[in-house]
């Protein structure tokens, strides 16, 4: 096997740190909703925090913030996308384990070739072998079994995450529009638009926006939930996605159902079955045959 490309080298391993973080939205995100925090809330504190968080970083680094009205209109619609993302995920959470719900998300890479298939991106036999055996690991790990009955509700709100998150992930890769615009300042237009939805639904609700977050470490579950799935998972994807592709940035997510099912079985006390264990082992082998055949 030859030299990987620069490409290589910054492309995968941002897509094993855009996995790892965005399973760690159990950790944060569950104690607060645990003690009755709305859904709204949690995201509106969530998305708040990391647009001024990323906001002063851009600020520091002297980017400019100006976007051309066309750039504008798809900032507006990948905003969207991410905050329906959320929405769904963190719904489900009521509906099924934290960490199988997490994991279903994990079926986005399926999408993802399914739409490039459609854009004419035929992925090579490699990467399509690597979805399959995935898609057979996260089949294997969402089976029911004595130690779990699984709510069809949460399944389909987690697809409807997936779904949605796939077309995010295109989006970024294919859109010519946005292409010189920075993983950062893409990040940070996303964000805004979700923490402008989610302060609009608490105004209209006429909830309190702070009910349920009471002490400090409700405050460091929020700003761990800004930071880690959220500043970072986004700006690595887009990172990932730009240096090797959707279809490759989108299986190494496969990090991803592996960190939230050890948190929700460490922190949680969630089963961890044998199903499950076959499962990542199974996800694990395809992403390690997908990365050593093909090389960008």
């Amino acid at each position: 096997m030859g030299k990987l490309s620069r490409n290589a080298i910054i492309g995968y391993p941002a897509g094993i740190i855009t996995g790892i973080t965005y399973g760690l939205n159990p950790l944060f995100g569950m104690p607060l909703m645990s003690k009755g925090v709305s859904i709204e809330s949690i995201l509106f504190f969530r998305y708040g925090i990391a647009v001024a968080l990323l906001g002063l970083f851009l600020i520091l680094q002297k980017q400019s913030f100006r976007l051309s009205w066309k750039q504008a209109g798809i900032m507006l619609i990948l905003g969207c996308l991410y905050t329906a993302s959320s929405v769904f995920l963190f719904e489900a959470y009521n509906y099924i384990a934290s960490g199988l719900a997490t994991t279903l998300i994990f079926l986005y890479p399926v999408v993802v070739a399914i739409i490039m298939v459609f854009l004419r991106v035929i992925p090579s036999w490699q990467v399509w072998l690597s979805i399959v055996v995935t898609f057979v690991g996260v089949i294997i790990m969402t089976q029911s079994d004595s130690s779990q009955t699984i709510d069809p509700i949460g399944v389909l709100l987690s697809l409807g995450s997936a779904t949605v998150y796939a077309i995010f992930i295109v989006i970024i890769n294919r859109n010519k529009t946005i292409a010189n615009i920075s993983s950062s300042l893409l990040t940070f237009y996303s964000l805004s638009v979700g923490a402008v939805i989610f302060m609009g639904t608490i105004i209209h609700s006429g909830a309190e926006a702070t009910a349920g977050i009471d002490c400090a470490n409700d405050w460091l579950n929020l700003v761990g939930l800004a930071i880690l799935p959220t500043i970072i998972s986004t700006a690595t994807l887009a990172l990932a996605t730009r240096n090797i592709g959707a279809t490759k940035a989108s299986v190494l997510g496969v990090f991803e159902p592996i960190t939230a099912i050890l948190v929700g079985t460490i922190v949680f006390n969630e089963a961890l079955t044998t199903n499950i264990i076959v499962g990542i082992l199974l996800a694990m082998g395809a992403i390690t045959f997908m990365i050593i055949t093909t090389k960008r």
